[in-house]
């Protein structure tokens, strides 16, 4: 079982099983004015309304688990049949899906690891895995660029970089582009969101002039919300600057980094910070990178960055995914960590690299057949 049509195919056979599952329906009309699916109206009773839209809603249930997968439970989704529908469906699935680089002693990617090979852990407590998949999925990436004044002479070789990794990537993979110096903007034109074009990843590149201060975590906290604009599963952000934050007026390293942590974004950073700059801060591009499952990269030369780049495409495409159920239900708003180990005969002493850990989200309020809120 692999990919996305065999998690479909798990979900549709364990559908029955699968918890916490809840449909809410608020009542404010008389059930029995529900039209049943040949369009002839009938009247029903509430409970058989109930198991119909159970039974009809587990193909729906399955495509809400691929749509997001995100290294976190997901949250509450109210999903309205029509505007004028008597009924207000909520559907709750608890699942947790990572991201995994593991790699051997010599640092050397390695592949052909099977389910049983891992084991997960939730605050020290073993998980039980429930889907798991090993194969190369399409990704919404996003290059997020500094262009400030001292990255004047290197822009030929983070753009060739850029390129590098583009032609490395999954041909179906999504891609923008953040500029930012003291300013932050997105290079891609406005009727072009995403790109899967070279070309367009160029121009995107070659739009702003080298000059002005750093806006580090304004331009990460904009990349971060263009990220979930993407429609594919899988998110990945890449960050290349020189220099540490200097002219960031929105956000903070404080702020940025809770956005990374509750978002499914996995952030790569390439630092090539000058020895005497001052402002330099290599350890918040390290938090952001350990944090999200990524990782951080310091070049000896300019000239390593494009097979860094190229090196990044790689671990995107091969990594593994795995997915869990949190024997821990509550939905406390809590911070969860996450331990991946694995273990293989005649595969040595192997690292896991992934997210680690998760914010669960907090119990929402439902609504009652009256239409106000119960805690």
């Amino acid at each position: 079982m692999g990919g996305a049509q065999g998690l479909i195919r798990w979900v549709r056979t364990h559908a029955q099983a699968m918890k916490p599952i809840r449909i809410v329906l608020s009542d404010h009309q008389d059930a029995r004015s529900a039209k049943d699916h040949r369009g002839s109206w009938r009247p029903w009773r509430l409970c058989g309304c109930i198991l119909w839209l159970t039974h009809m809603l587990r193909p729906l249930v399955a495509f809400l688990i691929l749509l997001p997968s995100i290294a976190r439970p997901l949250e509450y989704r109210p999903l309205q049949l029509r505007q004028d529908s008597p009924f207000t469906i909520r559907v709750s699935v608890d699942l947790v899906v990572l991201h995994a680089t593991v790699r051997n002693r010599k640092g050397i990617p390695v592949s052909g690891l099977v389910q049983k090979d891992f084991q997960v852990y939730e605050n020290g407590v073993v998980q039980s895995i429930l889907f798991f998949s090993h194969e190369d999925i399409p990704v919404t990436v996003g290059m997020v660029v500094d262009n400030s004044g001292s990255m004047k002479p290197k822009r030929t070789e983070v753009i060739l970089a850029a390129l590098a990794f583009a032609r490395s990537s999954n041909p179906e993979d999504q891609m923008f582009v953040v500029n930012f110096n003291e300013n932050v903007s997105l290079g891609l034109p406005s009727h072009m969101p995403f790109t899967d074009k070279n070309s367009d990843l160029q121009d995107a590149l070659a739009t702003i002039r080298a000059n002005g201060k750093t806006a580090l975590y304004d331009a990460i906290a904009a990349a971060l919300q263009h990220l979930e604009k993407g429609n594919r599963d899988k998110k990945v952000l890449i960050v290349v600057s020189d220099g540490g934050d200097n002219a960031s007026s929105q956000y903070n390293l404080a702020q940025i980094m809770a956005m990374a942590e509750k978002s499914n974004a996995i952030i790569y950073t390439v630092d090539i910070f000058e020895e005497g700059d001052l402002d330099r801060n290599p350890g918040a591009l390290r938090r952001l990178a350990k944090a999200t499952g990524g990782e951080a990269f310091k070049p000896d030369s300019l000239k390593d960055i494009a097979s860094i780049c190229e090196q990044i495409a790689r671990d995107i495409r091969t990594q593994y995914t795995l997915v869990y159920a949190p024997t821990n239900g509550l939905q406390d708003g809590s911070y969860r960590p996450i331990g991946v180990k694995a273990e293989a005969p005649g595969r040595g002493r192997l690292s896991v690299r992934t997210r680690t850990g998760y914010y669960a989200p907090m119990r929402p309020k439902l609504l009652s057949p009256t239409g106000a809120t119960t805690p």
